[in-house]
């Protein structure tokens, strides 16, 4: 029991200190710009951390995870680029010292992956102190649009951040070319699969994710900082109306993380040794005790089983033996909530129930919460913090999921010192096992008899848009990526009855292949 005594403090890594910005009212005009939004939650991490502005000084590595804006199209921001993100919070700071400038690549699971990262880090002494920060601000930036507003925000810098290998894309153009180009369409399409693999119905599922949901909501409306808090029922979630329409079959827009809003969070992550500089109390300081991290299949098209995530599973396990942990142990848990699906397939893989009675997130959820781009798990960390820190010797898991099922990460916090060294464990140790597992075949021009595998229907403002399938020949067993036709009554039927098995034709049309239901 002396081994803890004896670790090097200038190599054991402790967050200190978390802040959190939640914003629902400011008009755009007055607003906060993403950048303003993450130093209010920096500044907010170093008061809560005791330390206040003395942090700044002390800092040598800043990550900033990645904006929207930078991540997918459709969200680029006519307000201007940050070009150096993490330059631009250590310029307003004052962190000087600053030279770890850190941009990742997209992905929810990225604060997790970043937070190993900084805690690596500190173990081998290559740093003292990191700041880990990430905000959104798309409430306002509608709002700017709307009102014909032209804000300032983009920043020129010296230099360009570390990306850390930059982004990859997660679509393959077959996928793109069949309209699944989106987070929506992919998530149906697992959650399809699940409900396949569970033997329901399309209104069992819809009735079960909505009561999965409903728990969530019942977190958020008791957190001040989310930014749905009316407690949704599970008959209001899965009930379709004006304002609650479906977004891509069967998920309603209550079962989908809200992107639109203004939050931003922090944490502070520094080395024992420089937590006792700054004068941190004990009751402030918060250890990483496991993490894994790992990616599925990378295509969602190229994956045996869509209701299937050996990453979460062996990311859990792993990140749990580190910690000499089991889940038993866990008092407080965040599973990451972009849709349903993403909650169903790591209840799967964990062995959790969704009527788990410790709950399923600390903040309330990507749909209610408030999903700030690749940031939620930031929040989610923070909140856990928070958690663990009003029960001390407790242990909290988050699950942080970044692309589409595909990258995951997990970590286990508590406010016990760890009594080993961190070492973040090595990716290949569990990517290895996933890269031999068989990836499924497909046929880029099925011909003749098939069956759907899944499906979801996409919706615009004016309703159904797109059916968009994966299908197997019946001949070969061979997966295939198709549309049905795109005929107001198909799309209709493709809702009110059961497509999975659904037997039909399938041809190549030009660029897509085209499924024709049997009459």
């Amino acid at each position: 029991m002396e081994e803890p005594m004896m670790l090097d403090k200038t190599r054991v890594p402790v967050i200190v200190g978390v802040g959190q910005v939640t914003d629902t009212t400011s008009p755009p005009e007055s607003a906060r710009s993403p950048l303003q939004m993450m130093l209010d939650a920096a500044r907010l991490a170093a008061a809560d951390s005791g330390a206040g502005e003395a942090l700044w000084g002390a800092l040598d590595s800043i990550t900033v995870i990645r904006l929207f804006a930078d991540t997918v199209p459709r969200f680029a921001s006519p307000f201007g680029k940050l070009v150096n993100p993490p330059w631009s919070v250590a310029r307003r700071l004052g962190a000087q010292h600053a030279t770890d400038l850190v941009y990742p690549p997209q992905g929810g699971d990225s604060p997790q992956v970043l937070l190993a990262r900084a805690c690596e880090r500190i173990a081998r002494g290559e740093s003292q102190a990191a700041l880990i920060v990430g905000g959104e601000a798309l409430r306002t930036e509608l709002a700017a649009k709307r009102a014909g507003l032209a804000l300032q925000w983009g920043e020129d810098a010296p230099t360009l951040p570390d990306g850390l290998g930059g982004v990859k894309d997660m679509y393959t153009a077959e996928e793109e070319a069949h309209g699944m180009r989106s987070a929506i369409a992919m998530y149906a399409l697992i959650g399809q699969a699940l409900r396949g693999a569970a033997g329901q119905t399309v209104d069992a599922y819809r009735e079960a994710s909505a009561r999965l949901f409903a728990g969530f909501a019942a977190v958020a409306k008791a957190n001040p900082l989310a930014t749905r808090r009316a407690g949704y029922s599970a008959e209001a979630i899965s009930t379709l109306t004006q304002d609650n329409p479906y977004v891509g079959f069967p998920f309603t827009k209550l079962m989908t993380a809200s992107a639109f809003i203004d939050q931003s969070a922090a944490f502070i992550v520094v080395s024992e040794a420089r937590a006792d500089e700054l004068g941190v109390p004990q009751d402030r300081r918060v250890y990483l005790h496991g993490s894994a991290a790992a990616h599925d299949e990378w295509f969602v098209s190229e994956r045996p089983r869509l209701d299937e995530s050996p990453a979460m599973r062996l990311c859990a396990q792993h990140a749990l033996a580190q910690a000499g942990r089991s889940l038993a142990d866990v008092s407080h848990l965040d599973i990451y909530s972009c849709f349903p699906s993403a909650v169903q397939i790591a209840c799967k893989e964990l062995g959790l129930s969704p009527e788990d009675p410790r709950g399923l997130t600390v903040t309330g959820g990507l749909p209610y919460f408030g999903g700030p781009g690749n940031n939620y798990v930031t929040h989610a960390i923070a909140e856990m913090v928070q958690r663990v820190r009003g029960q001390p010797g407790s242990y909290g898991l988050v699950m942080a999921n970044g692309g589409l099922v595909t990258k995951e990460a997990v970590g286990i916090y508590s406010t016990m010192r760890p009594e080993k060294s961190f070492v973040r464990e090595s990716a290949s140790l569990i990517q290895d096992q996933i890269d031999r597992m068989p990836k499924q075949e497909l046929d880029h021009e099925p011909r003749g008899e098939a069956v759907i595998e899944t499906y979801a229907v996409l919706h615009g403002k004016s309703g159904p848009e797109r059916c968009v399938l994966f299908g197997k020949l019946v001949s070969t067993g061979a997966r295939f990526l198709a549309n049905t036709p795109g005929d107001a009554q198909t799309l209709a039927t493709m809702q009110s009855s059961e497509g999975l098995g659904l037997r039909g034709q399938v041809s190549r049309e030009g660029d897509i292949n085209v499924f024709v239901p049997a009459s």
